[in-house]
């Protein structure tokens, strides 16, 4: 079996795929709550945008757009609000309201990952272990997925560790070494931008 149909199959028994962040409840949408997510996004506030693509995005209490949902996800990726480019890279990665596109997918996760967002991050990891949109790169994804699964709780952080360590299994003791070394440099990095 390759590696590819390996990983697809996994992430299917475990329910994991690329997958849309939202930012709002089921019904979450009145019409009082929309008329203020609106007036919210329309004044440039990025979180109001991102859940107004969100509410466009699953049909939320108005018709199912996708369209318009990248149109505010892509206004509030550019003001760098991190679910938003995750958002937008997952609409580009499953060619939901824009032409399918892996490289601009992966850029946009990009962007958000290296804020340490860690849906983002995991989606990366599950590009580079898959090659789409990136080279396929293994150390890549195991260190993506190890910054992902310390990023997380619960059932999700369970799911990409154990995606990740599906992935070391084909790794040698040295690219392990590799991918944990980058991990923690991003992670320091990381934690020194954030102190600024």
């Amino acid at each position: 079996m390759t590696q590819r149909r390996l990983v697809t199959r996994w992430l299917g028994a475990l329910g994991v795929t690329l997958s849309l962040v939202g930012l709002i409840s089921q019904n979450a949408a009145s019409a009082q709550t929309l008329a203020e997510t609106q007036q919210r996004a329309n004044q440039g506030d990025a979180r109001a945008q991102t859940t107004l693509g969100f509410i466009y995005q699953s049909g939320d209490g108005v018709p199912e757009d996708s369209m318009q949902a990248v149109v505010w996800y892509r206004i509030a990726a550019g003001q760098g609000y991190a679910p938003a480019q995750a958002n937008l890279g997952v609409m580009y990665s499953n060619g939901t309201g824009v032409p399918q596109d892996f490289p601009q997918a992966a850029a946009w996760l990009l962007k958000s990952a290296d804020q340490g967002y860690a849906p983002a991050q995991a989606n990366l990891g599950v590009m580079y272990a898959t090659g789409q949109g990136v080279p396929q790169d293994d150390v890549e994804a195991h260190k993506w997925l190890s910054l992902a699964a310390s990023g997380l709780t619960g059932d999700a952080q369970k799911g990409y560790a154990e995606y990740r360590n599906v992935t070391a299994r084909k790794m040698t003791p040295a690219q392990i070494g590799e991918a944990q070394q980058r991990a923690a440099e991003w992670q320091a990095a990381f934690e020194r931008r954030q102190a600024k």
